[in-house]
């Protein structure tokens, strides 16, 4: 949706200390539910249910969080476009990232991703491998000594970001792994305002502008626009995603383990 083999990784933080970040904002059990709404064109109609749940769990002998995002379309706006999107990342106690998977059913499209880290004298690698319609599309890895993100552990790295002194249009400029490459990322900033969810409520909210420079977006200026709480736990109220065709925007509706 968001355009959403073991492996062995050598873990050496002392390297990456720039890339920790002490997490205040969720916990294990945290369980958000959403609903999507697409647009194109003249149709701007609701589009079906996501999810976005987070649980401790033990990945190579180490806690780990485990994030997925789920998904999935249904009604007017599933017969005319398929979604199906399951996204899994996993970010160490201190948001480093260590595996992303995701599955993709869109349309007639189906197609499997998967990045996996590792860090190692001072080295990042990371690598990338898709899977089109069940062939084998790219297997490649990708070195570098800058912190990295995937649509997940960006997602969880933007939420422990301290606002408090930013001012509006400030950047922060991280790595993101788009397929088989690296490209610049910018999280901008933009003050604050007030939002209303689809739980009733009204909540001061932060808003943030995720740039993207990468071909693959078709508006990389707004990539995606996240508001969240404007409190410690940064809770993500809506998500306004930029696809080839159309967009979608993602509203809370409900949360749980908060």
């Amino acid at each position: 949706l968001i355009s959403l083999l073991s492996f062995s990784f050598l873990f050496s933080i002392p390297s990456f200390s720039q890339c920790r970040i002490n997490n205040t904002a969720f916990k294990s059990g945290e369980k958000l539910s959403y609903d999507l709404y697409y647009k194109y064109g003249i149709v701007n109609a609701k589009a079906g249910i996501g999810t976005l749940t987070t649980n401790m769990v033990n990945l190579d002998g180490k806690n780990a969080f485990k994030i997925k995002l789920l998904a999935n379309t249904s009604g007017m706006v599933g017969s005319m476009y398929t979604v199906n999107d399951t996204l899994t990342g996993y970010v160490d106690t201190t948001m480093v990232p260590l595996l992303f998977t995701k599955e993709a059913y869109e349309g007639k499209d189906y197609s499997t991703d998967r990045q996996s880290y590792s860090y190692e004298n001072g080295k990042i690698k990371v690598r990338t491998i898709r899977n089109w319609k069940g062939k084998p599309k790219f297997d490649t890895t990708i070195t570098t000594d800058k912190c990295s993100y995937d649509y997940i552990s960006v997602l969880a790295y933007a939420r422990n970001l301290n606002y408090a002194d930013m001012k509006p249009g400030q950047n922060i400029p991280i790595q993101f792994v788009s397929g088989r490459k690296l490209v610049n990322m910018y999280i901008r900033y933009l003050g604050t305002e007030r939002v209303k969810v689809n739980n009733g409520k009204t909540y001061n909210s932060i808003k943030l502008s995720l740039i993207i420079l990468d071909d693959a977006f078709a508006d990389q200026q707004e990539a995606m626009n996240v508001s969240l709480t404007n409190d410690l736990n940064h809770m993500p109220l809506v998500i306004e995603i930029g696809l080839k065709i159309g967009s979608m925007r993602v509203v809370l509706k409900n949360y749980y383990g908060i």
